[in-house]
Order: structure tokens, then C-alpha cells, then sequence
């Protein structure tokens, strides 16, 4: 790229410092040639011999001229229009797929669905502890509230049970998930994660002391960790690039919809007594039954079941999961070909050596980076303030505990509510600008509560102005930070280090929402309601910070696109955010001056690029 084109407003000094720090993309691919389709570079003659080798071998001698063209659109779908072998019908089915991206099979919605619901069992888990925090300190004599006997010890005690689940997700759940997920598949895992969140719920509503719950708790987590390990790899192996976001972001959907049925529960059995606490946690085994029952009549992930040589049920697979035989085939022989250059990487790898990968592997270690920013910053937005502790919240802002309750529960369905939207808009506004835009308002929507405690207890504005602002950093928080959190761990990482990326960044996140969850109740008793709020509504900044220089954005990216994305150096893709992106964003946005902004990467040069046929086993990721 050009100083003329690279321009900013005449700004040489920004041209010269962006030419020097940023490679091009051109040396970006040479140092990564291996990352590229391994079907670009191919004579149509010796791809068809690859695709005759491979149905013969595999079976699928019978599909023969449909693995053909399918490998045609995988090598180069833009040249759909030229390519012969192509029926008009077949044409029209690509054409079809690209203009009506959201028309998919049944199969595939009802998997997304399905395996979603699972977050749904997380949402109603967090909402049951929460309106259970009303009563079960009280019955198990470890009272909390300020002024109460033994509050500072106490009020450590019930953050350390509201914290179980999380501890357990972070040091066990996440890293159980590598190993089993290799043995049993992705449907197998969630379908045992499903056994356990519909056992321990139950458990937690028969237990007599607070010992015992946060045993329970701990199992419970294990379970959570597990299913939310591999729920969003699962959506993301199983749907189209070009709606990938959409539904892998079901997860924050799903779960939202979960803490307001959550909320729901509670306020339903709240009238009952001393038994109220217990139907609260108890009542989170009802959408984990729901999908115990539906998980076994999914598809396996057809990708899970080519890494175990199963091709004919991945066939049978992907033919449910696409809208026809030609896209199947082409997905197919696509991601064939892609595991067979992920096996040369793979050699001699276990669950140490990917993990020691995630730090030690360029391309790998900045996807690292970025799933640890997005997940921690989903800790220190707050949200989770909200999720575990709404009704103790609103009872201090001076609720009676049934308001707490209801107020909880226009959280709850307004978390859901805002939710939706960002289906739509996390792959066409992109991860990265809606974390950018959110985070600033949730900052100042969470200092705008914490200010708002000040308020004359007596004074009629204290309350309303209270839920309002919590309100108001539930929306911004459900169409920014909420649906991408999940989405982003699950679609950055390579397939040879996918699972325990995803378990690292999960056990990220849940390892900082025990702290919230453990420090939260010690927290307001130490600094009160506005100096904890607004110490939260700082961590927001940084955060946004965080973000700002290490979350490169991924929508609606292919896999070798994000491989070129992870393949700039984190101080260049730092220097180009500060020295590119921002002077333009402030010509552009505040003074609306007409500018250009030079790109860091040229993904012209990814389909482009034609990358010589790698020597076996020399391949590197």
C-alpha cells in the first residue's frame, strides 16, 4: 500500500511511523504461507484427482461430480459464475446462500437452539442464587447485613457459596473439556453438562447447612463449565461464516433468557415460606431437563467427526445441516483438506502441549490475548453485579424484599429483551466497535447508580432513579459486551487449538466472576453501595482501554482471514489503533471531515496468494 493511499488529512508523520511499524499483508502471508486454503494454488485437473482419491477412499464414490463442483466453490467461490461444471440450479443455490443468508435448515436452527438452552440453565442458576440470597444466609446463620453479628465474616462466607460454581468452572469444568470433548464429541459433552445441571440444582434445594450447598455448588459448576466450554464451539463449527456471529452469540440470548425465567421462578415461589429459598435454586433443573431430553436428537459436529475418521456420519451431517448436497460437499472436502493441514500441526500434541501453545505460538498467543481481554472485561463491565446480586441491591437501595424481587425481574426481561438485537448486529456492526461504543455508556450508567445511593433514603427519587440508571447499563450492556463475550473465544482460535482456547478463555471469565461474585457482599460493606458502583464504573475505562488496543475486530472473517488477522504483531496492531484509527476517528466522527482510513490488512491478498504445496510434516501454525 502506498503513502498516497495510505494518507490521513496530510499527515506524513502518521504515513511514515504506519509504513515502518506495520508489515504488509504481503509479509504477513509470506512468514504464515501455510495458514491459506490448502486447495488455492491447485490445477482444476489435480484438484479433481485429490477429490476422485477422496471418495474413493472414503466412500463417497456416488457423490463424485458433487464433491467436484463442491470443491470448485471452496477453492474460489468467486468465480461461481465461471465455472462449467456448475448446473444453473446450482448456481442459484449459491447465489441463494449468499443473498438469503439467515434462510438455513431446520437442523441446524434447532441445534443452535437446542444447544443454547444450555445458557439458559446458566442464566436460571444465577437468578435462583440470587433471589435466594434474600433468605438461605439467614436460615444457615451467616446473616449478612450490615450491623448483624459477624457481618465482615459472614458476608465473606455467602460470597464464597455464590462464588462455587464459578470456582469450580474455572479450575475444573473448562479443563475437563479438552479430554472429553476428544472422547465423546461435542453433543456427548453437553448432554453430560445437561446430567449434571439437572442433578445439582436439585441437590442444592435439599441441603441443611451452607457447607453442604457450596459442595453442591461446586458440582453444579462443574457441569456449567463444561457445557459453556463447548455450547459456542459447537454453534460456531456447525454454522456458516457469514451468520456465525449471529447464532454463536445465541449463548448471551439463551442465558439472558434464562436469568428472566430465572427472575420469574422467584417471584413465583416467593410467598412460599422458609421453602422459598430452596425452590429458587431447586427450579434451575427445569431447562436442564428440557435439555437432556432434546441434546440426543441434534447432529454431532460434522467437523468433531472428521477428526475421528467418521466421514460418513459427517456426510449425513453436514447434509442436515446445509441447505443442499452441493454446499455439504463443499463444506465437506473443505474441511477435510483443512484438518488434514491441522494434523501436520497436530503431531505428537496433547492437552499440555496445545495449552503451552496458547502462549508460545504467535498467531495463537494474540487470539490468546484477545479472548483474555474480552472475558475479563465481561467481569469488570459489572454486569455480573446485577446477575448475582440484583434483589441484595435493591433491598439496600431500600426495596421491601418482594419490590427487590420485581425489580429483579424487569432486569431480567429487559437483559433478554436487548438482547435480541444484537443477533443482527454483532456480524454487520462488528465485535470490536460494539465493545468500543458500550463500554463508555456502561461506565457512566453504573457511576449514575452508584451516585444515586447518595440520595436522602426518604427522598421518593432515590428508589426510581436507581433502577432507572441499573436499567439503562443492563440495555447498553445487552447489545455490546453481552453477545460478544462468547462469540469472540469461540471463532478466533485454529482448530488445533480450539478447545482448550476456548476452556482458557471460559476459565478466564468464570475465574474473575468468583471474584466478583466472593468480593461483591465484602465490597459494599467496605466502601458502601456508591464507592463499590463506582469503583466498578472505573474498571469499565480500563477495560475499554484493554480493548482498545488488543481486541482486533473478527466479523464476518473466514478462517484464513482471522489466521491473517493474528498474524499482524500485537505493538504494530497497538500503534495502528493510535496512530491510524483514532486521529481518523476524530477527523471523521467529531469534526466530520472527510477522510480515508487505511486499512491494516488486505484480505485481497488472502485469496489472492497462492501458497506452494507444504512438505508433510514441516507445516506450522
Amino acid at each position: 500500500m502506498s503513502a498516497t493511499d495510505q494518507k490521513i488529512n496530510g499527515s506524513d508523520e502518521q504515513i511514515e511511523l504506519y509504513n515502518t511499524t506495520v508489515p504488509s499483508s504481503t509479509e504477513v502471508l509470506s512468514r504464515n504461507a501455510k495458514i491459506q486454503n490448502p486447495l488455492h494454488g491447485k490445477t482444476k485437473e489435480a484438484l479433481f484427482a485429490d477429490v476422485t482419491a477422496f471418495c474413493h477412499e472414503y466412500g463417497f464414490v456416488d457423490q463424485l461430480e458433487t464433491f467436484k463442483k463442491g470443491a470448485l466453490l471452496a477453492q474460489d467461490s468467486s468465480k461461481l459464475e465461471h465455472y462449467s461444471e456448475l448446473s444453473e440450479e446450482d448456481k442459484e443455490v449459491i447465489r441463494a446462500e449468499k443473498a438469503h443468508k439467515w434462510r438455513q435448515p431446520k437442523a441446524l436452527l434447532y441445534t443452535v437452539v437446542m444447544a443454547s438452552i444450555g445458557a439458559a440453565v446458566h442464566g436460571w442458576d444465577q437468578t435462583g442464587s440470587n433471589g435466594a440470597n434474600l433468605s438461605f444466609p439467614i436460615e444457615f446463620d451467616i446473616n449478612d447485613a450490615t450491623g448483624a453479628p459477624d457481618a465482615a465474616r459472614n458476608q465473606w462466607l455467602v460470597g464464597l457459596v455464590n462464588a462455587a460454581p464459578y470456582i469450580a468452572i474455572a479450575f475444573i469444568g473448562c479443563w475437563l473439556s479438552d479430554p472429553l470433548n476428544s472422547m465423546i464429541g461435542r453433543r456427548g459433552v453437553t448432554f453430560v453438562a445437561g446430567v449434571i445441571c439437572l442433578i445439582a440444582p436439585i441437590g442444592s434445594a435439599l441441603t441443611r447447612n451452607w457447607v453442604q450447598l457450596f459442595i453442591v455448588r461446586l458440582i453444579l459448576g462443574m457441569g456449567m463449565g463444561l457445557k459453556a466450554s463447548t455450547v459456542p464451539i459447537w454453534n460456531a463449527e456447525n454454522v456458516p461464516a457469514s451468520i456465525r456471529g449471529g447464532l454463536v452469540m445465541s449463548w448471551q440470548m439463551w442465558d439472558a433468557f434464562g436469568i428472566f425465567l430465572g427472575f420469574c421462578a422467584n417471584l413465583a415461589v416467593f410467598q412460599v415460606g422458609k421453602l422459598a429459598w430452596r425452590l429458587q435454586l431447586g427450579s434451575a433443573c427445569i431447562p436442564a431437563l428440557v435439555l437432556v431430553i432434546g441434546i440426543p436428537f441434534c447432529p454431532e459436529s460434522p467437523r468433531w467427526l472428521i477428526k475421528k475418521g467418521r466421514y460418513p456420519q459427517a456426510y449425513r451431517s453436514f447434509l442436515r445441516l446445509r441447505n443442499s448436497p452441493l454446499q455439504a460437499a463443499r463444506d465437506m472436502y473443505y474441511v477435510h483438506r483443512q484438518l488434514e493441514e491441522e494434523h501436520f500441526a497436530m503431531s505428537g500434541s496433547n492437552v499440555i502441549t496445545r495449552f503451552t501453545g496458547l502462549f508460545t505460538i504467535p498467531r495463537i498467543r494474540r487470539a490468546t490475548l484477545g479472548t483474555f481481554v474480552v472475558m475479563l472485561a465481561q467481569q469488570m463491565c459489572g454486569i455480573n453485579i446485577i446477575a448475582f446480586y440484583s434483589s441484595s441491591v435493591f433491598s439496600q437501595a431500600g426495596y421491601s424484599n418482594e419490590a427487590a424481587l420485581l425489580a429483579s425481574f424487569g432486569f431480567g426481561f429487559l437483559n433478554f429483551l436487548c438482547a435480541l438485537p444484537a443477533v443482527f448486529t454483532i456480524d454487520t456492526f462488528g465485535r470490536r466497535n460494539l465493545l468500543l461504543t458500550t463500554f463508555p455508556l456502561m461506565c457512566l450508567t453504573l457511576l449514575g447508580s452508584g451516585l444515586c445511593f447518595l440520595i436522602q433514603v426518604d427522598s421518593p427519587a432515590r428508589i426510581p432513579l436507581i433502577a432507572v440508571f441499573i436499567y439503562l447499563f443492563c440495555a447498553v450492556y445487552s447489545v455490546g459486551e453481552g453477545p460478544v463475550f462468547f462469540a469472540y473465544g469461540a471463532e478466533v482460535f485454529p482448530l488445533t487449538h480450539r478447545e482448550v482456547g476456548m476452556g482458557f478463555g471460559v476459565a478466564t471469565c468464570f475465574f474473575w466472576a468468583a471474584v466478583l461474585s466472593l468480593t461483591w457482599p465484602r465490597l459494599v460493606g467496605a466502601l458502601g453501595s456508591t464507592g463499590a458502583f463506582g469503583f466498578y464504573a472505573g474498571l469499565n475505562l480500563v477495560a475499554l482501554v484493554m480493548i482498545f488496543y488488543l481486541v482486533p475486530e473478527t466479523k464476518q472473517l473466514t478462517l484464513e482471514e482471522l489466521d491473517h488477522v493474528f498474524e499482524v504483531p500485537t505493538m504494530d496492531h497497538c500503534r495502528y489503533q493510535a496512530n491510524v484509527w483514532l486521529p481518523w476517528f476524530i477527523k471523521s466522527k467529531i469534526f466530520r471531515q472527510k477522510v480515508d482510513l487505511p486499512s491494516l490488512y488486505n484480505f485481497d491478498e488472502v485469496a489472492d496468494h497462492v501458497a506452494p504445496e507444504p512438505a508433510r510434516g514441516s507445516r506450522a501454525v
